[in-house]
């Protein structure tokens, strides 16, 4: 019988929805991937756009002024692009002097907090309104306990990072909840917390908390529950495999499944380390989760090939998934591969 978790008082913070997303001056689409996962994953959560110039990227979203997305309902601007550095420029300024004067909270995942700007401090007093810094964890967390939680978790793991771990459980936790599963999207992540409201970052938090960090997120359950945790880096990666671990170890997983790009051969941005095989990863994910759940095995693997067509896609998940004796699926092109991995993650085969 487990006992109940004693981190169940620490409440993690519930972002205000909807969202109006800001699109600042950003040309590149590379460094708009919170507001395209925002886009994708929380539609309805997203009353519009703003930018402060006409040649910014575009989300796709209705083109709104702050005013007219308070107008609309919306609570609050959520900053939807990054730049190198993750700074805020002074050409963003006067837009977000704008959104909080029109009576919108600033939400920001960018390493640049928003309350470092005396400009916005001023602002956010003078509106009432509430600046928002999601890469920002909770006070007090606890050294993990590796205590044995109820309910179920799965939690994706990576061969790299970057490659579709996001999408992937949001795919995941999305089927479960078609099927009438009690279920939780669990967000470790700056855009995961934006779209689903609320997560732990677990990239800011110091690495001997993070095992304690993971069992905040996921904390004791209904033996009928899943909750469905967004991974972080690489367990194979030079430089945040630390985050990766206290991850795996704190979310005691029942069940894991391994993300992939197909045709990426080394580390991003580490062209020196090359990427560790799906195999490995699984043997590694196993021998390491054992540690916090004995009973951890691997469900499938989730392929990310938005660089393939989908006859290309297709075969190479037939043939992958022969040759490892697991489900292969893209979540985002769905079909029966996606069931089929949906089904073994479930212990359904």
């Amino acid at each position: 019988m487990n006992a109940p978790s004693p981190f169940a008082d620490h409440i993690l913070p519930v972002l205000p929805q909807p969202y109006l997303v800001f699109l600042g001056d950003t040309t590149e689409p590379g460094y708009a991937k919170t507001a395209f996962g925002l886009r994708d994953w929380a539609r309805d959560m997203c009353v519009g756009e703003y930018a402060c110039s006409p040649d910014a990227v575009s989300a796709g979203l209705r083109a709104m002024t702050p005013a007219e997305a308070k107008a609309a309902g919306a609570r609050s601007m959520v900053i939807g692009v990054a730049n190198p550095g993750g700074v805020i420029p002074e050409s963003w300024t006067a837009a977000l002097v704008e959104a909080l004067d029109s009576g919108l909270s600033i939400i920001s995942g960018l390493h640049m907090r928003l309350k470092d700007s005396p400009v916005l401090r001023e602002a956010a007093a003078r509106s009432g309104q509430k600046l928002i810094d999601v890469r920002v964890p909770p006070r007090n967390i606890p050294v993990g306990t590796g205590r044995k939680r109820s309910g179920k978790r799965l939690l994706a793991v990576g061969t790299d990072c970057a490659l579709g771990k996001k999408y992937a459980t949001l795919a995941i936790a999305q089927a479960f909840k078609e099927r009438g599963i009690n279920c939780d999207f669990r967000a470790t992540g700056q855009t995961g917390i934006m779209i689903s409201g609320g997560g732990m970052p677990m990239d800011a938090v110091i690495s001997d908390f993070e095992a304690g960090a993971a069992e905040m997120l996921s904390p004791d359950a209904t033996d009928d529950h899943w909750d469905v945790i967004e991974g972080q880096g690489s367990l194979y990666h030079p430089a945040y495999a630390a985050v990766s671990l206290g991850l795996l170890h704190g979310s005691q997983p029942d069940v894991f499944v391994v993300c992939h790009q197909p045709g990426r051969k080394t580390i991003l941005g580490l062209p020196d380390f090359p990427l560790p095989t799906i195999e490995e990863v699984i043997a590694l994910t196993i021998m390491l989760g054992k540690r916090t759940n004995p009973d951890i095995r691997c469900g499938g693997i989730a392929f990310n090939t938005s660089d393939l067509s989908a006859e290309q896609a297709e075969e190479l998940m037939a043939r992958e998934s022969e040759r490892l004796g697991l489900p292969v699926a893209d979540p985002i092109r769905k079909g029966p591969a996606f069931e089929a991995l949906v089904a073994s993650c479930l212990g359904d085969e």
